[in-house]
């Protein structure tokens, strides 16, 4: 099964180190990542989504995403 996430944040060395820890969890990028402007919080924000395989696992929806 492929499991999909996107992450999310402020412009900053935090969304950096999110996307990093998920690669070293064996998360891999999947497509480009985007960036947008946020009027409210008058902040730049990034998303990246990310993929991983999970072998031999059913589908949960009560199941957080990174323990598959």
């Amino acid at each position: 099964m492929l499991i999909y996430r996107f992450l999310s944040g402020e412009d900053d060395a935090s969304f950096c180190h999110k996307v990093t820890k998920a690669l070293s969890e064996g998360w891999s990028l999947h497509g480009s990542p985007s960036y947008a402007y946020d009027a409210f919080s008058k902040k730049m924000r990034c998303g990246q989504a990310v993929t991983r395989v999970a072998r031999d696992q059913p589908y949960d929806p009560d199941k957080k995403l990174v323990d598959f």
